[in-house]
């Protein structure tokens, strides 16, 4: 089973600070362009292929998915979509990328592994 990898866009993409305020689609955007590799390569200590899946919300909803990213659109809370996609990860491991320490704490009750931003930004 391909391990399932949630990533915070919001979190992710708030994490450095490159302008990405003044257009969040388009930085949302890139960011789901830079995780296709993650999906084919995987990640230090999760071998690929991974199923990768970046939750958006406000302004970057509507981001579109790509061969090797699902994009899901939080209808709400961001926050609550990831708990929701985690907690459907059934017995394969998942890992959700934040630094967000609330979130944390409630995808660690699905029993998800995290990690920080810098796992898929340098």
């Amino acid at each position: 089973m391909n391990t399932l990898v949630v990533v915070d866009a919001a979190n992710v993409v708030g994490s450095v600070p490159d302008g990405w305020w003044r257009d969040r689609r388009g930085a949302a955007e890139r960011l789901r362009d830079s995780l296709v590799r993650y999906a084919e390569e995987g990640l230090p200590g999760y071998p690929g292929p991974l199923e990768v899946v970046l939750v958006v919300e406000g302004a970057a909803r509507g981001v579109e998915s790509v061969p090797g990213v699902r994009v899901e659109s939080a209808s709400g809370s961001g926050d609550d979509r990831i708990v929701e996609v985690a907690a459907g990860a059934e017995c394969r491991p998942c890992l959700v990328v934040t630094a967000d320490r609330e979130l944390r704490s409630r995808v660690g009750e699905t029993g998800a592994e995290c990690a920080g931003p810098r796992t898929v930004r340098p």
